[in-house]
C-alpha cells in the first residue's frame, strides 16, 4: 500500500475531527480561535448561500470562528444524523438529514443537507454548503408574531 495513502484520514475521520473542534470551541465560549487549528487551514474559507442571515464568504480562522458564533445566535440546537462521506484525493463529498432548532421561536426544521469539502494537509481549506430548503430555514428563524388581543 502506498504510503502517502496510509498516513492520510479518511472521509470520517476529518468530519468527525472538524465537528469535535467545532463542539468544543463553541462550548469553550472562550473566543480563542487557535481553537480552531485543529482542523481548519489559517486560510480556510466556506461560502454560505446568499439567502441566508449568515450569507458569504467567511475568510481566516476569524471568519470561521464569527460564522460558528452567528449560527449559534440563530439555532440553539443543530443535529447531524445519517452522515456519509465520500473522498476522492483531498475533497470530501458530505452528506446528512440536518435538524435545526431556531433561537427565536424553538421551531424545529428537518431536511437533507450535503457539502463539498476540501482539505490541505488534514486540515478544512475550502466549504461549499449545500441547504436543501433555505426559504424553510428562513421561515424556522423568523420571530414569532405576536397576537394581538381585542376586547
Amino acid at each position: 500500500m502506498d504510503k502517502a495513502f496510509q498516513s492520510r484520514s479518511t472521509a470520517m475521520e476529518l468530519l468527525e475531527n472538524m465537528f469535535d473542534v467545532e463542539m468544543r470551541f463553541l462550548q469553550s465560549g472562550s473566543g480563542d480561535i487557535d481553537m480552531l487549528t485543529g482542523a481548519f487551514h489559517r486560510d480556510v474559507i466556506v461560502h454560505e448561500p446568499q439567502s441566508l442571515p449568515y450569507a458569504g464568504d467567511w475568510d481566516g480562522l476569524e471568519g470561521i470562528a464569527a460564522l460558528f458564533h452567528k449560527m449559534q445566535e440563530s439555532w440553539i440546537n443543530v443535529a447531524v444524523e445519517n452522515l456519509q462521506a465520500a473522498q476522492s484525493d483531498d475533497t470530501v463529498f458530505m452528506s446528512c438529514t440536518l435538524s435545526l432548532t431556531s433561537r427565536a421561536n424553538g421551531v424545529t426544521i428537518t431536511q437533507p443537507f450535503a457539502e463539498v469539502l476540501r482539505f490541505r494537509d488534514g486540515l478544512l481549506f475550502e466549504g461549499t454548503p449545500f441547504y436543501y430548503d433555505t426559504s424553510e430555514i428562513l421561515a424556522a428563524l423568523a420571530k414569532p408574531i405576536l397576537a394581538t388581543r381585542t376586547a
